[in-house]
Protein backbone atom coordinates (compact mmCIF):
# COMPACT_ATOMS: atom_id res chain seq x y z
CA UNK A 1 0.00 0.00 0.00
CA UNK A 2 1.50 3.18 -1.02
CA UNK A 3 0.52 7.08 0.14
CA UNK A 4 1.11 10.00 -2.22
CA UNK A 5 1.29 13.55 -0.95
CA UNK A 6 0.87 16.46 -3.43
CA UNK A 7 3.59 19.05 -2.66
CA UNK A 8 1.67 22.19 -1.51
CA UNK A 9 1.44 25.31 -3.57
CA UNK A 10 3.35 28.41 -2.33
CA UNK A 11 1.33 31.64 -2.85
CA UNK A 12 2.22 35.36 -1.93
CA UNK A 13 -0.65 37.21 -0.30
CA UNK A 14 -1.52 39.30 -3.49
CA UNK A 15 -1.15 35.68 -5.69
CA UNK A 16 1.43 36.25 -7.14
CA UNK A 17 5.10 34.88 -6.41
CA UNK A 18 8.72 35.85 -7.01
CA UNK A 19 11.44 38.25 -5.34
CA UNK A 20 9.39 41.31 -5.91
CA UNK A 21 6.19 40.11 -4.36
CA UNK A 22 5.29 42.29 -0.92
CA UNK A 23 6.12 40.50 2.26
CA UNK A 24 3.67 39.93 4.68
CA UNK A 25 4.43 38.45 8.01
CA UNK A 26 2.61 37.13 10.78
CA UNK A 27 1.01 39.80 12.83
CA UNK A 28 3.76 39.55 16.10
CA UNK A 29 6.69 40.50 14.50
CA UNK A 30 5.36 43.59 12.42
CA UNK A 31 4.22 44.82 16.21
CA UNK A 32 7.58 44.03 18.01
CA UNK A 33 8.96 45.89 15.09
CA UNK A 34 6.66 49.09 15.14
CA UNK A 35 7.13 49.12 18.80
CA UNK A 36 10.72 49.65 18.83
CA UNK A 37 10.61 51.68 15.84
CA UNK A 38 7.46 54.08 18.38
CA UNK A 39 9.88 54.22 21.30
CA UNK A 40 13.08 55.39 19.23
CA UNK A 41 11.07 57.31 17.71
CA UNK A 42 9.89 59.39 21.00
CA UNK A 43 13.46 59.60 22.01
CA UNK A 44 14.32 61.42 18.41
CA UNK A 45 10.51 63.95 18.78
CA UNK A 46 11.98 64.51 22.34
CA UNK A 47 15.65 66.18 21.48
CA UNK A 48 14.49 67.31 18.13
CA UNK A 49 13.09 70.74 19.76
CA UNK A 50 17.04 71.46 20.70
CA UNK A 51 18.10 71.54 16.81
CA UNK A 52 20.36 74.31 15.70
CA UNK A 53 20.93 77.90 17.28
CA UNK A 54 17.41 78.59 17.62
CA UNK A 55 16.60 75.30 19.07
CA UNK A 56 15.51 75.16 23.12
CA UNK A 57 17.32 74.58 26.03
CA UNK A 58 16.19 71.13 28.34
CA UNK A 59 15.73 71.52 32.28
CA UNK A 60 16.33 68.37 33.67
CA UNK A 61 16.38 67.25 37.63
CA UNK A 62 18.41 64.33 38.22
CA UNK A 63 17.58 62.08 40.44
CA UNK A 64 20.14 63.29 42.95
CA UNK A 65 17.68 66.38 42.79
CA UNK A 66 20.46 68.88 40.72
CA UNK A 67 19.41 70.90 37.77
CA UNK A 68 21.30 70.16 34.47
CA UNK A 69 20.11 73.23 31.82
CA UNK A 70 21.35 72.45 28.22
CA UNK A 71 20.49 71.64 24.31
CA UNK A 72 23.33 69.51 23.98
CA UNK A 73 22.09 65.68 22.66
CA UNK A 74 24.43 63.87 24.60
CA UNK A 75 24.00 65.34 28.05
CA UNK A 76 19.59 65.20 27.81
CA UNK A 77 19.64 61.41 26.84
CA UNK A 78 22.40 60.81 29.38
CA UNK A 79 19.80 62.43 31.79
CA UNK A 80 16.56 60.20 30.59
CA UNK A 81 16.28 57.21 31.81
CA UNK A 82 15.02 55.16 28.71
CA UNK A 83 13.19 51.70 29.49
CA UNK A 84 12.91 50.26 25.72
CA UNK A 85 15.30 48.45 24.24
CA UNK A 86 15.00 50.61 21.00
CA UNK A 87 15.28 53.91 22.81
CA UNK A 88 18.19 52.94 24.93
CA UNK A 89 19.72 52.36 21.42
CA UNK A 90 19.52 55.62 20.35
CA UNK A 91 21.04 56.90 23.64
CA UNK A 92 24.29 54.59 23.16
CA UNK A 93 23.94 56.15 19.61
CA UNK A 94 24.65 59.82 20.63
CA UNK A 95 26.97 59.02 23.33
CA UNK A 96 29.02 56.83 20.58
CA UNK A 97 28.49 60.03 18.52
CA UNK A 98 29.94 61.96 21.29
CA UNK A 99 32.94 59.91 21.42
CA UNK A 100 33.80 59.92 17.69
CA UNK A 101 33.26 63.45 17.19
CA UNK A 102 31.96 65.23 20.12
CA UNK A 103 29.42 67.45 18.07
CA UNK A 104 26.14 66.49 16.47
CA UNK A 105 24.84 64.49 18.93
CA UNK A 106 21.04 65.66 18.72
CA UNK A 107 21.62 65.77 14.77
CA UNK A 108 22.18 62.10 14.67
CA UNK A 109 19.25 61.22 17.13
CA UNK A 110 17.08 63.15 14.67
CA UNK A 111 18.10 61.65 11.52
CA UNK A 112 17.89 57.97 13.31
CA UNK A 113 13.88 59.03 13.84
CA UNK A 114 13.34 60.42 10.27
CA UNK A 115 14.90 57.33 9.06
CA UNK A 116 13.18 54.42 11.16
CA UNK A 117 10.16 56.94 10.28
CA UNK A 118 10.71 56.36 6.65
CA UNK A 119 11.12 52.32 6.97
CA UNK A 120 8.03 52.09 9.43
CA UNK A 121 6.37 53.34 6.32
CA UNK A 122 7.52 50.90 3.79
CA UNK A 123 7.55 48.07 6.09
CA UNK A 124 3.66 48.90 6.19
CA UNK A 125 3.70 48.17 2.47
CA UNK A 126 4.58 44.90 2.72
CA UNK A 127 8.48 45.55 1.98
CA UNK A 128 11.30 42.80 3.69
CA UNK A 129 13.13 44.39 6.59
CA UNK A 130 16.35 42.95 4.95
CA UNK A 131 15.47 44.71 2.03
CA UNK A 132 15.06 47.96 3.35
CA UNK A 133 18.64 48.15 5.84
CA UNK A 134 20.63 46.51 3.20
CA UNK A 135 19.33 49.86 0.60
CA UNK A 136 19.64 51.75 3.64
CA UNK A 137 23.62 50.78 3.68
CA UNK A 138 24.07 51.90 0.19
CA UNK A 139 22.50 54.58 0.62
CA UNK A 140 24.61 55.60 3.41
CA UNK A 141 27.65 54.71 1.28
CA UNK A 142 26.59 56.91 -1.40
CA UNK A 143 25.73 59.70 0.66
CA UNK A 144 29.23 59.87 1.98
CA UNK A 145 30.73 59.64 -1.49
CA UNK A 146 28.59 62.42 -2.28
CA UNK A 147 29.42 64.65 0.76
CA UNK A 148 33.49 64.44 -0.02
CA UNK A 149 32.57 65.15 -3.67
CA UNK A 150 31.02 68.80 -1.38
CA UNK A 151 33.93 69.17 1.00
CA UNK A 152 36.59 71.92 0.94
CA UNK A 153 40.48 70.89 1.99
CA UNK A 154 41.35 72.97 4.73
CA UNK A 155 44.83 73.64 6.20
CA UNK A 156 45.52 73.21 9.73
CA UNK A 157 47.90 76.41 9.28
CA UNK A 158 44.76 78.49 8.18
CA UNK A 159 43.75 79.55 11.93
CA UNK A 160 40.63 81.83 10.33
CA UNK A 161 39.46 78.52 9.16
CA UNK A 162 39.73 76.77 12.36
CA UNK A 163 38.00 79.66 14.34
CA UNK A 164 35.28 79.32 11.72
CA UNK A 165 34.09 75.92 12.34
CA UNK A 166 34.84 76.17 16.21
CA UNK A 167 32.66 79.61 16.49
CA UNK A 168 30.13 77.81 14.43
CA UNK A 169 30.02 74.93 16.89
CA UNK A 170 29.20 77.32 19.65
CA UNK A 171 26.45 79.45 18.17
CA UNK A 172 24.10 76.82 19.37
CA UNK A 173 25.20 76.42 22.62
CA UNK A 174 23.42 79.08 25.66
CA UNK A 175 27.14 80.13 26.19
CA UNK A 176 26.95 81.50 21.97
CA UNK A 177 27.68 85.19 22.99
CA UNK A 178 31.58 84.05 24.51
CA UNK A 179 32.13 82.32 21.61
CA UNK A 180 34.42 84.78 20.37
CA UNK A 181 36.53 84.24 23.80
CA UNK A 182 36.16 80.34 23.89
CA UNK A 183 36.74 79.65 19.92
CA UNK A 184 40.10 80.77 20.36
CA UNK A 185 41.14 78.94 23.27
CA UNK A 186 39.60 76.03 21.92
CA UNK A 187 41.76 76.51 18.07
CA UNK A 188 44.56 77.05 20.16
CA UNK A 189 44.39 73.98 22.42
CA UNK A 190 44.38 71.64 20.20
CA UNK A 191 47.17 73.27 17.46
CA UNK A 192 49.54 73.14 20.37
CA UNK A 193 49.58 68.89 20.48
CA UNK A 194 48.92 68.66 16.89
CA UNK A 195 52.68 67.37 14.87
CA UNK A 196 53.18 67.45 11.49
CA UNK A 197 52.16 63.79 11.17
CA UNK A 198 49.58 63.91 13.74
CA UNK A 199 46.38 62.49 12.54
CA UNK A 200 44.54 62.66 15.56
CA UNK A 201 44.56 64.64 19.36
CA UNK A 202 44.39 62.67 22.51
CA UNK A 203 41.64 65.19 24.37
CA UNK A 204 42.91 63.44 27.33
CA UNK A 205 45.61 65.41 27.07
CA UNK A 206 43.20 68.76 27.50
CA UNK A 207 42.47 69.27 30.71
CA UNK A 208 39.50 71.92 31.47
CA UNK A 209 39.82 72.81 35.22
CA UNK A 210 36.56 74.91 36.21
CA UNK A 211 36.23 77.85 39.42
CA UNK A 212 33.29 78.97 40.08
CA UNK A 213 33.56 82.63 40.20
CA UNK A 214 34.59 85.52 37.84
CA UNK A 215 32.52 85.29 34.24
CA UNK A 216 33.30 82.86 30.71
CA UNK A 217 34.84 85.66 29.86
CA UNK A 218 37.87 85.32 32.60
CA UNK A 219 38.16 81.44 31.02
CA UNK A 220 41.76 81.77 29.72
CA UNK A 221 44.19 78.75 28.10
CA UNK A 222 46.91 78.27 30.78
CA UNK A 223 50.71 78.38 29.55
CA UNK A 224 51.63 75.48 32.07
CA UNK A 225 49.69 73.46 34.43
CA UNK A 226 46.19 74.45 36.24
CA UNK A 227 45.66 72.14 39.56
CA UNK A 228 41.65 71.79 40.95
CA UNK A 229 43.17 71.83 44.02
CA UNK A 230 44.02 74.69 46.42
CA UNK A 231 47.87 75.11 48.46
CA UNK A 232 47.43 73.67 52.68
CA UNK A 233 48.40 76.60 54.31
CA UNK A 234 46.68 75.52 57.39
CA UNK A 235 49.97 75.51 59.24
CA UNK A 236 51.24 78.37 57.65
CA UNK A 237 52.99 76.54 54.91
CA UNK A 238 54.41 78.88 51.60
CA UNK A 239 52.04 79.67 49.11
CA UNK A 240 54.50 80.61 46.49
CA UNK A 241 57.83 78.47 45.20
CA UNK A 242 60.56 79.71 42.73
CA UNK A 243 62.61 77.40 40.99
CA UNK A 244 60.52 74.64 42.15
CA UNK A 245 61.19 70.83 42.18
CA UNK A 246 57.89 69.27 41.98
CA UNK A 247 57.14 65.56 43.82
CA UNK A 248 53.69 63.30 43.04
CA UNK A 249 53.49 60.95 45.86
CA UNK A 250 51.08 57.78 46.70
CA UNK A 251 51.54 57.47 49.98
CA UNK A 252 50.25 58.72 52.91
CA UNK A 253 51.76 61.13 55.23
CA UNK A 254 49.92 60.38 58.42
CA UNK A 255 50.26 57.83 61.47
CA UNK A 256 50.13 54.30 59.91
CA UNK A 257 46.96 52.34 60.62
CA UNK A 258 47.00 48.30 61.31
CA UNK A 259 45.13 46.55 58.37
CA UNK A 260 42.43 45.30 61.43
CA UNK A 261 40.38 47.76 63.68
CA UNK A 262 42.46 47.52 66.93
CA UNK A 263 41.94 48.81 70.36
CA UNK A 264 44.69 49.87 72.77
CA UNK A 265 44.00 50.40 75.92
CA UNK A 266 47.10 52.33 77.30
CA UNK A 267 46.72 53.03 81.44
CA UNK A 268 50.26 54.69 81.82
CA UNK A 269 50.38 58.42 80.29
CA UNK A 270 54.77 57.73 80.22
CA UNK A 271 53.43 54.94 77.17
CA UNK A 272 51.05 57.55 75.67
CA UNK A 273 54.15 60.19 75.51
CA UNK A 274 56.26 57.44 73.65
CA UNK A 275 53.58 56.24 70.95
CA UNK A 276 53.30 60.34 70.28
CA UNK A 277 57.19 60.59 69.95
CA UNK A 278 57.02 57.70 68.34
CA UNK A 279 54.92 58.44 65.93
CA UNK A 280 55.95 61.97 65.31
CA UNK A 281 59.57 60.63 64.37
CA UNK A 282 58.13 58.42 61.76
CA UNK A 283 56.57 60.81 60.16
CA UNK A 284 59.63 63.75 60.57
CA UNK A 285 62.03 60.73 59.03
CA UNK A 286 59.23 60.82 56.09
CA UNK A 287 59.74 64.55 55.90
CA UNK A 288 63.31 64.67 56.20
CA UNK A 289 64.02 62.12 53.11
CA UNK A 290 61.20 63.90 50.92
CA UNK A 291 63.77 67.62 51.73
CA UNK A 292 67.18 65.64 51.26
CA UNK A 293 66.20 65.05 47.45
CA UNK A 294 66.05 68.26 47.37
CA UNK A 295 61.92 68.28 47.17
CA UNK A 296 59.99 71.72 47.65
CA UNK A 297 56.63 71.33 46.03
CA UNK A 298 54.78 68.47 46.73
CA UNK A 299 51.58 66.83 45.19
CA UNK A 300 49.65 64.24 47.50
CA UNK A 301 47.36 61.63 46.10
CA UNK A 302 43.92 61.83 47.85
CA UNK A 303 43.79 58.58 49.83
CA UNK A 304 40.76 56.60 51.29
CA UNK A 305 42.40 54.98 53.74
CA UNK A 306 43.18 57.71 55.71
CA UNK A 307 44.30 61.22 56.00
CA UNK A 308 46.46 61.29 53.17
CA UNK A 309 48.35 64.07 55.33
CA UNK A 310 47.86 65.15 58.92
CA UNK A 311 48.35 68.34 60.69
CA UNK A 312 51.90 67.23 62.42
CA UNK A 313 53.18 66.49 59.02
CA UNK A 314 51.96 69.82 57.48
CA UNK A 315 53.56 71.37 60.82
CA UNK A 316 56.93 69.38 59.93
CA UNK A 317 56.82 70.52 56.27
CA UNK A 318 56.29 74.06 56.71
CA UNK A 319 59.52 74.32 58.77
CA UNK A 320 61.41 72.21 55.53
CA UNK A 321 60.15 74.89 53.46
CA UNK A 322 57.82 72.54 51.50
CA UNK A 323 54.28 73.58 49.47
CA UNK A 324 51.66 71.06 49.83
CA UNK A 325 48.81 70.64 47.87
CA UNK A 326 46.77 67.49 48.75
CA UNK A 327 44.04 65.47 47.60
CA UNK A 328 45.09 65.00 44.39
CA UNK A 329 42.76 62.50 42.47
CA UNK A 330 44.04 59.35 41.07
CA UNK A 331 42.92 59.83 37.88
CA UNK A 332 44.76 63.43 37.83
CA UNK A 333 48.31 61.49 38.60
CA UNK A 334 48.59 60.52 34.90
CA UNK A 335 48.22 64.00 33.23
CA UNK A 336 50.07 65.24 35.83
CA UNK A 337 53.06 63.27 35.91
CA UNK A 338 52.87 63.36 31.58
CA UNK A 339 52.83 67.84 31.95
CA UNK A 340 55.19 68.00 34.61
CA UNK A 341 57.68 65.16 33.23
CA UNK A 342 58.22 63.38 37.12
CA UNK A 343 56.96 59.97 38.34
CA UNK A 344 54.02 59.43 40.38
CA UNK A 345 56.36 57.79 43.79
CA UNK A 346 54.53 54.86 45.77
CA UNK A 347 56.96 54.65 48.65
CA UNK A 348 59.09 56.99 50.77
CA UNK A 349 62.53 54.92 50.16
CA UNK A 350 61.65 55.02 46.54
CA UNK A 351 61.89 58.67 46.75
CA UNK A 352 64.91 60.43 44.99
CA UNK A 353 65.52 63.68 42.88
CA UNK A 354 65.32 62.03 39.24
CA UNK A 355 62.00 61.37 39.77
CA UNK A 356 60.62 65.24 40.38
CA UNK A 357 59.63 67.73 38.28
CA UNK A 358 60.71 71.10 37.53
CA UNK A 359 59.07 74.40 37.18
CA UNK A 360 60.51 78.42 37.20
CA UNK A 361 57.36 78.77 39.48
CA UNK A 362 54.83 77.57 41.67
CA UNK A 363 52.30 79.67 42.75
CA UNK A 364 48.26 80.27 44.73
CA UNK A 365 46.89 83.67 42.88
CA UNK A 366 43.78 85.17 44.36
CA UNK A 367 41.46 85.71 41.06
CA UNK A 368 38.03 86.83 40.97
CA UNK A 369 37.91 85.61 44.55
CA UNK A 370 38.66 82.42 43.77
CA UNK A 371 42.12 80.42 44.67
CA UNK A 372 44.37 79.21 42.05
CA UNK A 373 46.99 77.07 41.82
CA UNK A 374 49.49 77.16 38.47
CA UNK A 375 52.73 75.86 37.63
CA UNK A 376 54.30 78.09 35.06
CA UNK A 377 57.93 77.68 33.31
CA UNK A 378 57.72 73.62 33.30
CA UNK A 379 60.81 72.06 32.11
CA UNK A 380 60.97 69.82 28.91
CA UNK A 381 57.28 70.44 29.46
CA UNK A 382 54.64 67.42 27.46
CA UNK A 383 52.34 67.46 25.17
CA UNK A 384 49.78 68.70 27.60
CA UNK A 385 47.32 71.52 27.93
CA UNK A 386 45.44 72.84 30.67
CA UNK A 387 42.23 75.03 30.19
CA UNK A 388 41.17 77.63 33.41
CA UNK A 389 37.51 77.53 33.06
CA UNK A 390 35.63 80.33 34.90
CA UNK A 391 31.87 81.06 35.54
CA UNK A 392 28.95 82.41 38.03
CA UNK A 393 27.28 79.41 39.58
CA UNK A 394 27.71 75.86 38.76
CA UNK A 395 25.17 75.98 35.84
CA UNK A 396 27.10 78.30 33.70
CA UNK A 397 30.50 76.64 34.35
CA UNK A 398 28.86 73.28 33.54
CA UNK A 399 27.19 74.28 30.21
CA UNK A 400 30.55 76.11 29.63
CA UNK A 401 32.80 73.37 29.80
CA UNK A 402 30.15 71.06 27.65
CA UNK A 403 30.41 73.75 24.95
CA UNK A 404 34.16 74.20 25.24
CA UNK A 405 34.29 69.78 24.93
CA UNK A 406 32.34 70.24 21.82
CA UNK A 407 34.53 73.29 20.04
CA UNK A 408 37.84 71.23 20.91
CA UNK A 409 36.28 68.18 19.03
CA UNK A 410 35.42 69.86 16.56
CA UNK A 411 38.83 71.28 15.54
CA UNK A 412 39.79 67.69 16.24
CA UNK A 413 37.95 66.35 13.99
CA UNK A 414 40.08 68.40 11.09
CA UNK A 415 42.56 67.25 12.20
CA UNK A 416 40.87 63.84 11.20
CA UNK A 417 39.89 64.52 8.28
CA UNK A 418 40.71 68.07 6.37
CA UNK A 419 38.12 69.13 4.96
CA UNK A 420 34.77 70.74 5.42
CA UNK A 421 31.43 71.00 4.75
CA UNK A 422 28.85 73.89 4.30
CA UNK A 423 26.08 74.43 7.09
CA UNK A 424 22.57 75.57 7.96
CA UNK A 425 20.58 72.85 5.89
CA UNK A 426 23.09 72.72 2.85
CA UNK A 427 24.56 69.29 2.75
CA UNK A 428 21.23 67.24 3.66
CA UNK A 429 19.20 69.22 0.69
CA UNK A 430 22.69 68.34 -1.65
CA UNK A 431 22.50 64.51 -0.48
CA UNK A 432 18.78 64.33 -0.89
CA UNK A 433 18.80 65.64 -4.41
CA UNK A 434 21.39 63.29 -5.72
CA UNK A 435 20.34 60.22 -4.19
CA UNK A 436 16.71 61.07 -5.89
CA UNK A 437 18.52 61.71 -8.82
CA UNK A 438 20.62 58.08 -8.45
CA UNK A 439 17.04 56.19 -6.76
CA UNK A 440 15.36 56.84 -10.74
CA UNK A 441 18.59 54.75 -12.53
CA UNK A 442 17.24 51.91 -10.20
CA UNK A 443 14.88 49.10 -10.64
CA UNK A 444 12.98 47.39 -7.94
CA UNK A 445 12.45 48.13 -4.14
CA UNK A 446 15.75 49.47 -3.60
CA UNK A 447 14.64 52.35 -5.88
CA UNK A 448 11.97 53.15 -3.18
CA UNK A 449 13.98 52.60 -0.61
CA UNK A 450 17.22 55.04 -1.87
CA UNK A 451 14.02 57.77 -2.04
CA UNK A 452 12.55 56.98 1.25
CA UNK A 453 16.15 57.51 2.44
CA UNK A 454 17.05 61.26 0.44
CA UNK A 455 13.33 62.00 1.55
CA UNK A 456 14.52 61.04 5.19
CA UNK A 457 18.09 63.81 5.10
CA UNK A 458 15.37 66.90 4.80
CA UNK A 459 14.53 66.35 8.07
CA UNK A 460 17.55 68.46 9.38
CA UNK A 461 16.74 71.47 7.61
CA UNK A 462 12.75 71.04 8.10
CA UNK A 463 13.99 70.94 11.75
CA UNK A 464 16.09 73.93 11.67
CA UNK A 465 13.44 75.93 9.89
CA UNK A 466 10.51 74.90 12.73
CA UNK A 467 12.72 75.50 15.81
CA UNK A 468 13.31 79.23 14.45
CA UNK A 469 9.28 80.13 14.11
CA UNK A 470 9.93 79.64 9.92
CA UNK A 471 7.21 78.10 7.28
CA UNK A 472 9.48 74.89 6.36
CA UNK A 473 7.60 73.98 3.70
CA UNK A 474 8.55 77.33 2.20
CA UNK A 475 11.94 77.37 3.10
CA UNK A 476 13.31 74.02 2.10
CA UNK A 477 11.11 74.24 -1.19
CA UNK A 478 13.95 77.53 -1.71
CA UNK A 479 16.13 75.75 -0.64
CA UNK A 480 15.96 72.63 -3.09
CA UNK A 481 15.54 75.39 -6.00
CA UNK A 482 18.48 77.00 -5.00
CA UNK A 483 20.61 73.64 -5.51
CA UNK A 484 18.97 72.94 -8.75
CA UNK A 485 20.49 75.98 -10.30
CA UNK A 486 24.00 74.91 -8.75
CA UNK A 487 24.02 76.51 -5.40
CA UNK A 488 25.56 73.50 -3.87
CA UNK A 489 26.88 75.51 -0.55
CA UNK A 490 23.15 77.53 -0.08
CA UNK A 491 21.46 77.02 3.25
CA UNK A 492 19.15 78.73 5.88
CA UNK A 493 20.48 81.46 7.76
CA UNK A 494 18.39 81.62 10.64
CA UNK A 495 19.06 84.72 12.00
CA UNK A 496 18.60 87.05 8.74
CA UNK A 497 15.71 84.27 7.69
CA UNK A 498 16.57 83.85 4.28
CA UNK A 499 17.98 81.62 2.25
CA UNK A 500 22.37 82.02 1.45
CA UNK A 501 25.27 80.73 0.03
CA UNK A 502 26.63 79.24 3.34
CA UNK A 503 30.38 80.57 4.42
CA UNK A 504 30.23 78.73 7.32
CA UNK A 505 30.78 75.02 7.71
CA UNK A 506 31.52 72.39 9.56
CA UNK A 507 34.09 69.69 9.87
CA UNK A 508 33.40 66.70 7.56
CA UNK A 509 34.43 64.20 9.64
CA UNK A 510 33.40 60.37 10.81
CA UNK A 511 29.66 61.26 11.15
CA UNK A 512 27.82 62.80 8.45
CA UNK A 513 26.19 65.42 10.08
CA UNK A 514 26.57 68.36 12.13
CA UNK A 515 24.60 70.63 12.98
CA UNK A 516 23.76 71.30 16.93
Amino acid sequence: MSARTAAPAVRTANGGSGANSAFNDKGKPMEVRLSNMVAAKAISDAVRTSLGPRGMDKMIQTPKGEVIITNDGATILKSIQALHPAAKMLVDLSAAQDVEAGDGTTSVVVLAGSLLGAAEKMLQKGMHPTVIAESFLKASAKAVEYLEELSTPVDLKDKSALLRAATTSLNSKIVSQYSSTLAPIAVSAVTRLVTPTSSNVDLRDIRIVKKVGGTIEDTELVDGVVLNQNVVNAAGGPTRMEKAKIGIIQFQLSAPKPDMDNTVIINDYRQMDKVIKEGRQYLLNICKKIKKANCNVLLIQKSILRDAVDDTSLTFLKRLGILVVKDVEREEIEFLSKSLVCKPIADIDAFSEDKLGYADLVEETNENDVKVVRITGVRNRGRTVSILAMGSNNLVLEESERSLHDALCVVRCLVKKRALIAGGGAPEIHVSRLLSQYAQTLKGMEAYCFQAYADALEVIPTTLAENAGLNPIAIVTELRNRHALGERNAGINIRKVCIILEKRFFPCAHTLYRRD
